[in-house]
This record gives structure tokens, sequence and C-alpha cells, in this order.
């Protein structure tokens, strides 16, 4: 019996490989992981030994080999091949253990060349872990360390099913699909034309199993890109049980929204909606700005913040139930006291380092479109009504356009302060938004301004909103109806901007 081992991840091999030698297979192996199975005690073979052929052209070419595939994809029960391989000097390999050369973590260094990404494209291990899956009824291929001491308890009690080999070989050839998702990524990566390409792999690994999805019926799991240490996937939890299907969806949407803001802002999230937005130059100022844009909603809510959590701030939050707590860090003393709550969940995050795009299931496929989260090009702004903006109505409109992104379409915002004090979200029909954005602030939209992010389709909407009190308005345009809703803005002596720009989210 012989096992080749190469592994690029060499955790758990010492003690795998020393099990699998007392079993009695013979070890082979190559230059790195050979050498240090060797200085372990182990008696162990290089692969140049056993195919008479030195490895070549700077360790690119060692086991690409007639005796070393061979080994591995000959069928046992054919006579023919048995034939060959007596013929050609073969020997069969029984298990393969391998993992790759470390692609994703060579290329998310600061300034890696081209060249360093390229001699980290592994060949010979995908063309090995490849060949012993697809012969997999002959040769048991391990690629997960976490899969050693169920393999080497099965093997040392012979008794590897075949349900578990075609387990490993599934196993195998996933490793292999997302190494190679990862490295096209990497090519096509500066490639603007690229960005959708005819075919379009994208490789992920598991972060963790669920108790289930947004519904107990429904299983599910959190996977991120490989390499991705940012965003909630890669969130630390400091506090608080495992999170749900629904936390993390929610958590999302909560850094999205406070992450998307300039200055020192805070969200509050429900059911994916921002409820609350605020900014302000004193953190707990905007949390509690967050809070009354709806304070009802906000029980049970996500609190998302762009900087570190204060203890002055985690105070403040001290009455409150919140299910989760969003930040890029957090004071020690704000995390001594937010522990105090049993039931609440504290996350550190940040910021994302790749580009992903957005993934959105439909029967049959999925839906790919860049994320949108670039910057508007306010120079394109126009003011469309014969009053223009003061200069504290545009700040609030520019807060305002920045939250309607992230509320779910038809999306009204009604802000003031930099401040969202009323919004309506998600409604077949954008009036009944303007209708519940009002109700929702009462009082304080009176010198308020409103966001819509989309065009207003007939007058209603605006009128709406100035019998509410609001005194600015900003949207995309474009619709046919513009120069009714133009003169409406104007007969309510409206301020009003065109963006130029649509910010659906559904």
């Amino acid at each position: 019996m012989r096992a080749l081992l190469s592994a690029s991840d060499r955790v758990g091999l010492v003690d795998f490989a020393r099990q699998l030698s007392a079993i009695g297979y013979e070890l082979v192996s190559t230059g790195g992981t050979g050498r240090e199975l060797a200085a372990a005690g182990l008696k162990v073979r290089q692969v140049a030994d056993v195919t008479g052929a030195p490895e070549i052209l700077d360790g690119r070419v060692k086991t690409l080999h007639p005796k070393i595939h061979g080994g591995i994809l000959a069928r046992r029960g054919s006579a023919d091949h048995r034939a060959q391989m007596e013929a050609h000097g073969i020997v069969g390999i029984d298990v393969v253990v391998c993992n790759l050369y470390p692609f994703v973590r060579t290329v998310g260094r600061p300034g890696v060349s081209i060249d360093d990404a390229l001699e980290n494209i592994d060949i010979g291990g995908p063309a090995m872990v490849r060949a012993a899956a697809k012969n997999y009824p002959d040769v048991v291929v391990v690629v997960d360390p976490g899969d050693y001491a169920a393999v080497g308890d099965l093997l040392q009690r012979k008794a590897m099913t075949m349900e578990m080999r075609r387990k490993l070989a599934a196993r195998a050839f996933a490793h292999v699909s997302t190494y190679d998702a990862a490295v096209a990524e990497f090519l096509r990566r500066d490639d603007p034309d690229a960005l959708f390409p005819k075919e379009l792999a994208i490789g992920m690994h598991k972060v963790r199993g669920l108790r289930y999805g947004e519904n107990p019926h429904q299983k599910a799991a959190l996977y991120a890109y490989p390499g991705e240490s940012g965003g909630v996937a890669g969130a630390v939890l400091h506090h608080g049980k495992e999170m749900s299907y629904i936390n993390y969806l929610d958590a999302d949407a909560a850094w999205k929204a406070a992450a998307f803001m300039p200055g020192t802002a805070v969200s509050i999230v429900k059911h994916a909606n921002t409820c609350g937005l605020a900014v302000n130059d004193d953190q707990v100022a905007a949390y509690r700005l967050a809070l009354e844009g709806d304070p009802v909603s906000a029980y049970g809510g996500i609190v998302g913040f762009n900087s570190a959590l204060t203890k002055a701030t985690a105070e403040a939050m001290r009455k409150r139930f919140y299910e989760v707590v969003v930040a890029p860090g957090y004071e020690p003393e704000a995390l001594e006291i937010l522990k105090t709550k049993k039931d609440i969940r504290l996350l550190e995050v940040q910021p994302q380092t790749r580009q992903a795009l957005g993934l959105h299931t439909v029967v049959g496929g999925v839906l790919v479109q860049e994320n949108d989260d670039r910057p508007d090009e306010t120079s394109a702004w126009k003011v469309v009504s014969k009053r223009a903006p003061s200069e504290a109505e545009r700040a609030d409109l520019d807060f305002a356009w920045r939250a309607c992104r992230y509320i779910k379409s038809n999306a009204i915002v009604f802000a003031r302060e930099r401040a969202i004090v009323g919004m309506g979200a998600g409604q077949p029909n954008r009036l009944v938004s303007v209708h519940l954005a009002a109700r929702a602030a009462g009082e304080r939209s009176k010198g308020a301004v409103a966001a819509s992010d989309a065009f207003f389709p007939f007058a209603d909407g605006l009128e709406e909103a100035a019998s509410a009190g609001c005194t600015a308005v900003i949207q995309p345009g474009g619709s046919i109806r513009d120069a009714e809703v133009i003169e409406a803005a104007d007969r309510h002596a409206l301020a009003m901007v065109f963006t130029g720009t649509r910010h659906f989210l559904h």
C-alpha cells in the first residue's frame, strides 16, 4: 500500500502520516513536505526517487509523471490496467493527501507582484487531487486536515466505505474548483471588460453552519470569499449567542448604512430597513438622533457604527434592547457595559478587502450586478426649482440621498439636521411611502427635507411632502411629468434637486 502526501497546509500532517505508516502504507512525498516528515522520524521516499526524474523548472514539474498519475488513475479491477502498470513499473497509490499552494494568501499581501502570484498557482497539486477524486473507488483522497482523524480511523479499522470515498472525492473537486475560481478572479480583477465573463466561477469557503434560515424549516450556512476577512462574514463575535441567518442580513444592512456615511454615523435597522440613521460629530448625539428616527421599531433592532463604540455611547444604550451591535471597534469600558446585557450580540466588523459582486438568486439561476456603493457625482446634481436650497438644506439633502440608498424601494426619507426623522419603505406605491414617512415624522417633518430613491411619477407625492412641512426635495428626475412636479415644487416654494441617478434597492 502506498500513500502520497504533498500539502501546503501541514497542520496535523505528521500525526496522520505516522498513523498511515503504522497501518502499513509506504509514504511518498515531495520536497518540503517530505523533509518535514523525515525530520519527524518517519521513513519517507521522495517523489523523485519513485519517478527516477528530478524536480525541474524550480519545482514546477515534480509529480507530473506516469509513475505518479498512473499509480493514481489505474483501475484496480481492470486486468489491462494492471498489466500496463506491471509493464511500466508503476506501483498503485492508494491514498492521496494534498492541499494546494497558498495562492489566496499570497495575492492578499500588499504589493504582491504578478510573478509571485503566478508562482503560487498550483499545477501538480490540482492534477493529483482531480486524478484521485476521479478514481475514488480505488483511491482515498484527503484535502482537508479536518478529515485526518475520521479517515485514519476508518483506514485503521479497514472500514472505509464507498460512500465515504465519494464524499471525500466531492470535497476534493470542490477544493480545486474554489482554488481555480480564486485564480480566475485575480487574473480578471483589473479588467473592466471581464466583470461579467461568459463563465462565472465563484469560490467560497464555509464559515459556519447556522441554526436555520429565514424560517426554522430552512437549512442555512454562512460562506465567505477566500482571503476575505472584512464585512459581516468575517466579523468577530465578542459577546452573545451565535448569529442567525436574519441577524446576518440585518447586521449587514446596519453596517453598510453607517459605513457609507461621512463623519460619525449611527444606523438602526429593523427587518433589513434603516429606520434610524444620523451623522453628528459626537457619537452619543448621533446615536440619540438615530434612535429618535423610530424609537418603537428600534426595539430588538440592530445598531451599526462606523467608528469605535465609546463608553459614553454604551451608557446611552444601556436601557434599550437590541439584538446586535455592529462596530469597527469597541472601547474596553464599552464592551464591559454592553456585556452585562445577556441577549445582545457584539460584532466587530472591518471593511471588506475586495470588491465583491452583488448576487441574487432566482429560480434556475443567479442575477449578478455591481454593488451600488459608489459615491454620487454631486457635481452633476441640478437645481430645477426656482428656489435653490440653503446651505443647511443642501447638507440635509446630501444626507437624505445617501440614506435612501439603503432603504427598500420605493424609498422615501424625511431628514433634518443630518438625521432620519421619518421614512417609508418597500411600498408598491410611492405616494404610500410618503404617507408613511410623514406619519413617522409627525411634527418633526416641519422644516425637514425629503429624498426619493426614484423619480416622482406624479406631483402628488411631492405635494404630500410639502403638506407635511418639507422645504426641499432631492430625487433623480426623469419622469415624463417632471415639468408638473417642478411646477408643484415652485408653487409650494420648495427647493428641488435632480441627481440624475436612481438608487433602487430590492
